[in-house]
């Protein structure tokens, strides 16, 4: 999942960009309301923490642009601004959470996932064949069997899963996964699909990563995933 951070104090910035990174979330850092606009034009995040002292344009104002696009992430306010009145009108402009600056991001991190948890359409648990994914615990399982993963692995199978039968290009899984750009030298998908593949279907006989010639990945039960058998490597 994808996740805009809009803060102008860099210290802050970085704290919850390398938290958040760590939790196994994509980040976007935009210092400014413009900046943040932009992106949100753009790309689609799943959502946005956003500051409301920013230096060009009231957070207020740019909560008000956001809200007013047909696709809109759910937004969590952080700031400094403490009073009642204060809350009141973030949340009335459109917020869905409001926390006050100084925070303990381990309460930050229980809002940033209950907010996904409630603009997210598909399902908290995901299956395909044996295996399953628990969204919320962020817990793998084949066959009943525990699966231990690495926040990026898990953040790429449940990306592979949510989107199974459809082929994922490497530029997509990138910008998905990672706050970068794919310029078509990297090899980090193919690494962390081998590291995948090594743990969810080297071990069992029934092979679901699936790579899609001249396209990149996708996820599924191979008698169901009419593609082609030339198409497959």
């Amino acid at each position: 999942m994808r996740i805009l951070v809009v803060e102008d104090e860099k210290r802050i910035a970085d704290f919850l960009s390398r938290g958040l990174e760590s939790a196994g979330y994509a980040v976007d850092h935009a210092p400014d309301g413009q900046t943040a606009l932009d992106f949100a034009h753009h790309t689609e995040y799943d959502l946005v923490i956003l500051d409301l002292g920013l230096p060009d344009i009231d957070g207020l104002q740019v909560l008000e642009k956001i809200r007013n696009r047909k696709a809109s992430p759910p937004v969590l306010i952080l700031s400094a601004r403490d009073t009642v009145d204060d809350r009141v009108k973030g949340l009335e402009v459109g917020a869905d959470d409001y926390l006050v600056k100084p925070f303990a991001f381990v309460e930050m991190l229980a809002r940033v996932r209950a907010l996904l948890r409630r603009g997210q359409p598909t399902p908290e648990r995901l299956q395909v064949g044996d295996l399953a994914l628990d969204c919320i615990r962020r817990r793998v399982t084949r066959q009943n069997e525990p699966i231990e993963l690495a926040p990026k692995e898990f953040s790429i199978l449940e990306y592979l899963m949510r989107n199974r039968g459809r082929p994922l290009s490497r530029t997509m899984i990138v910008e998905h996964v990672w706050d970068m750009d794919y310029d078509g030298l990297t090899n980090i998908v193919d690494v962390y699909i081998r590291h995948l593949r090594s743990k969810i279907d080297d071990p069992f006989p029934v092979k679901m990563i699936q790579t899609i010639r001249g396209i990149g990945y996708m996820l599924d039960l191979p008698e169901k995933s009419g593609v082609r058998a030339g198409d497959l490597t």
